[in-house]
């Protein structure tokens, strides 16, 4: 009888501290609470890379140190074909609104995403009017647009440059066949871009 006792209080000591041990685990500020990748309820989640290559979401912003963060698949360039009124910059000079359709869709689409995102902004003309003068016109556009997209919700720390670029169109911003340079329609855009967190 003295056995089952002893047994009894072994068992009644055992659970309690198991209790004791898991509420200490979990009221524990420093531990790092793991979800599949891409879950929208962790938004300052961070992605990690596994020892099996699989993607996943730490509640913890700064994430584990012994695994590589997640390679990231960039989102496509968004090439704007805006028709601003000549020598123009205004929201309201914008000849063809419908254009914005796209944007708004890009916006909501980048607001959905569970992961922050670093966005570019640069603006072209064609080779009408001095070099000079189209790099004020296509910064002022391309600004034109990132007050736009700030206005519908992304947040201003995510827009990470707005360059115009005149005429120049580095490496980044070839979309395609665009012509030639004189008095081309084409030549007359904003393109936003994602790109790698910039530290």
């Amino acid at each position: 009888m003295r056995h089952l006792d002893i047994l009894r209080t072994l068992a009644l000591a055992i659970v309690a501290a198991a209790a004791l041990s898991f509420n200490a685990v979990a009221q524990d500020p420093d531990e790092t609470y793991w979800y599949a990748s891409g879950d929208p309820t962790v938004p300052d989640g961070q992605l990690w890379a596994t020892s099996y290559g699989e993607c996943w979401q730490s509640a913890v912003p700064d994430g584990p140190t012994n695994l590589p963060p997640c390679q990231v698949e960039l989102r496509e360039p968004l090439v704007l074909r805006l028709q601003f009124a000549l020598d123009r910059y205004g929201l309201n000079d914008i000849l063809n609104p419908d254009a914005l359709t796209d944007l708004d869709q890009y916006i909501q689409e980048v607001k959905d995403s569970p992961r922050a995102e670093q966005l570019v902004i640069g603006g072209f003309t064609d080779k009408l009017g001095s070099w000079e003068h189209n790099l004020v016109l296509s910064e002022n556009r391309a600004n034109t647009i990132r007050d736009y997209m700030i206005d519908q919700g992304i947040p201003p720390r995510d827009i990470a440059q707005v360059t115009g670029y005149s005429w120049d169109v580095p490496n980044d911003y070839v979309i395609g066949d665009l012509g030639p340079l004189e008095n081309n329609p084409l030549r007359r855009r904003v393109v936003v871009l994602e790109v790698p967190e910039l530290r």
